[in-house]
């Protein structure tokens, strides 16, 4: 069984999440660790938990979801994943920073390892499946947990509200798509682990996210 620790990292409020289980495997999604304490805080659960970090994985690329993508890969040594098709987002990272005033951060490594649509992430005795769900960024994926119940979604979903479609490589109706055929395809009860904000469910966003209107 997989075990979930959030930590809410950065300006930005992102959530960064930390998948671990019984093996004492664990995989880290979208660190978002810019400070010094940030970094601590993420390494000293890790830590204190015993874990062994074997996978860094990127929902997408944007700044708040990548500050902590260096200090992660080099202190564990683990590439860099995401899909390819967001590459130009990481690369926009110095000029987000610049827009933002934000002068403390390191740049990430570019991603050596590509994730696609079907492909699965394992680690330890678990999986997570990889669907493709652009909009929000035009390389973004979720990763989906179905023994489990729960999809690690980035910034796709949110409680009541969705990701923007205002960013470079943004649009709206491609977003639109994705949550229709590719998130509110999985069963009501599934847990929706958000990249910003509470947790939500795909019962409850079928019925009232405002992206249906």
């Amino acid at each position: 069984m997989i075990q979930i620790a959030k930590f809410t990292f950065n300006p930005f409020q992102e959530n960064t999440f930390i998948l671990s289980d019984e093996t004492k495997e664990c995989v880290i999604i979208d660190p978002g660790c810019q400070t010094k304490e940030e970094k601590e805080t993420l390494s000293n659960y890790i830590s204190e938990k015993g874990l062994t970090p074997v996978r860094l994985l990127n929902t997408h690329c944007h700044v708040d979801h990548v500050f902590g993508n260096y200090y992660v890969s080099k202190k564990y040594n683990l590439p860099v994943e995401a899909n390819e098709l967001d590459l130009p987002t990481l690369k926009m990272v110095p000029q987000a920073c610049m827009m933002y005033g934000i002068k403390e951060f390191e740049l990430s490594p570019e991603p050596t390892v590509f994730l696609n649509e079907g492909d699965v992430v394992t680690f330890g005795n678990s999986k997570l499946d990889v669907i493709f769900t652009p909009g929000h960024a035009p390389g973004h994926v979720v990763f989906y947990a179905a023994e489990d119940g729960f999809v690690v979604n980035g910034d796709v979903l949110f409680l009541g509200s969705h990701g923007r479609t205002d960013l470079p490589g943004g649009d709206h109706q491609t977003l639109k798509k994705s949550i229709i055929e590719k998130m509110f395809v999985l069963p009501d009860e599934t847990i929706v682990l958000s990249g910003h904000g509470s947790e939500t469910t795909i019962g409850q966003e079928r019925h009232s996210n405002p992206i249906l209107r």
